[in-house]
């Protein structure tokens, strides 16, 4: 079985998809040269400039689990907004309800009907009684990191390394060799990260209990399977003994699913029975409307509750915000936990998923490439190792950008869409069948080729 690709190979088909993007999307490139007149980058946001291509695709229209750019190219979309669209695009329930809200005002900062149905919902999909909105997974996840240390007294937080929690500056931090710094390309840090966070590798539990003994660590925040590395899968008893580590420590768990939604209507929490004392969730809630909320067990609502009670005021306490649980956010969470993303839609979801990586494996079977697939409920993407990763130092060095960018711009200029910083693929209840195996005959074409 062959180890590597043969790079020579390799550029000649890098350079040759380089040329048939170019000649495939001219309008693209003229929206592109003219936005970098007023843009940083000639993009809205940076991430949006991390593309295969020497420029992004400028969308026209996006519906269900497709889309259209503006040179008149339709795409299958398995990138879905990097979960943002997970719902798959404009679902006509969320629109609806969207429009109906708009019409009687988007935000007030007043509560509406709609908050304490989705309170609830999210109760019992993830097992936690108490809930509190904000509009991303980031603010989810500072305003829990906070509160974590208010009623612990505790100043640090863990993490696990390469993990991802959003733009959260005490995240933004990796250890090499047992050694933590601040990440590659973590701009302008207000404090250099090791005063603020502990990090160890996933599925250590001996480095695990190390950092917890210390006592000073006031919540581990844990994506229940790396997700933004490639995904890396717990090993067998490794929830428990971090479920049994922070609870001997007195330390809260903090599970965040923004990502790992994707394993069922409930998350991993639901599906392989975690224990969390907060999760936080956001991204695709609302059907693509920023939205994200926080849940906590019953026992920290009442620690949080004697600590507001004993504050004078909440408005400069750094947990809130003016737009957070605004009235179209909330019922457009209704209308996606209520009518998009069922319990029925993820059955559908999770088969499509199953499905793609099976496409995939084969094609890797076939022609006998060095590569591994993983997945997660309606999640699933492949790696360039014969072994997937077990931690995110051994998926960082595993990582082949090269190779990663001719993956992606081979699918893309056969009308596949990839998520952009990794090799996954999303189902959304608008998926088909046949979207599967579209990106299936791709592949399978490029294993050809690099396997020749």
């Amino acid at each position: 079985m062959p180890t590597s690709i043969d790079r020579s190979r390799l550029d000649g088909l890098l350079g040759r998809e380089l040329q048939r993007f170019e000649r495939d999307h001219p309008r693209s490139r003229e929206l592109f040269e003219s936005g970098r007149d007023t843009l940083l980058a000639g993009v809205p946001m940076p991430w949006m400039s991390e593309w295969a291509g020497p420029y992004p695709v400028f969308v026209a229209e996006a519906h269900g689990a497709r889309f259209t750019d503006v040179d008149g190219r339709e795409y299958v979309d398995l990138c879905l907004g990097d979960t943002g669209a997970m719902t798959g695009h404009a679902p006509k329930q969320a629109v609806a309800a969207i429009a109906e809200q708009a019409a009687r005002g988007i935000t007030h900062m007043l509560p509406t009907e709609d908050a304490a149905w989705v309170g609830r919902e999210m109760g019992r999909r993830f097992g936690l009684p108490f809930w509190q909105f904000c509009l991303t997974a980031t603010d989810a996840n500072r305003f829990t990191i906070r509160l974590a240390r208010a009623i612990t007294g505790r100043p640090k937080i863990l993490v696990f390394n390469f993990c991802y929690h959003g733009s959260v500056d005490e995240t933004i931090i990796t250890a090499e060799n047992g050694v933590a710094g601040p990440r590659l390309g973590n701009i302008g840090p207000p404090v250099d990260p090791t005063e603020t966070t502990r990090v160890v590798e996933f599925n250590d539990v001996d480095a695990l209990g190390q950092a917890l003994a210390h006592g000073d660590v006031a919540c581990v925040l844990a994506e229940p399977a790396l997700t933004n590395i490639g995904i890396v899968l717990p090993e067998a008893g490794y929830h428990d003994a971090l479920r049994r580590l922070t609870r001997e420590h007195g330390t809260f768990l903090v599970i965040d699913e923004t990502h790992t939604i994707c394993a069922g209507p409930g998350g991993a929490t639901r599906a392989w029975g975690l224990e969390p004392d907060f999760l936080t969730i956001g991204k695709p809630l609302a059907s693509g409307v920023p939205a994200a909320c926080y849940g906590m067990s019953e026992v920290v609502a009442e620690r949080i509750g004697e600590l507001m009670l004993a504050a004078p005021t909440t408005d400069v306490g750094g947990i809130g915000g003016t737009l957070s649980g605004n009235a179209l956010s909330l019922a457009a969470m209704r209308a996606t936990l209520e009518h998009v993303l069922t319990d029925e839609a993820f059955e559908r979801m999770i088969a499509l998923g199953e499905r793609w990586a099976d496409g995939v494996k084969a094609a890797i079977d076939k022609h006998d490439l060095p590569w591994e697939v993983q997945r997660i409920g309606c999640r699933a993407e492949y790696w360039f190792t014969q072994t997937p990763p077990r931690n995110g130092g051994e998926a960082a060095v595993s990582e082949d950008h090269d190779l990663m960018r001719f993956t992606h711009l081979y699918a893309l200029n056969r009308g596949v869409l990839l998520t952009p910083f990794h090799n996954m693929a999303l189902m959304s209840p608008a998926t088909t069948e046949a979207d599967v195996d579209a990106h299936s005959a791709v592949f399978e074409e490029m294993a050809a080729e690099l396997g020749a």
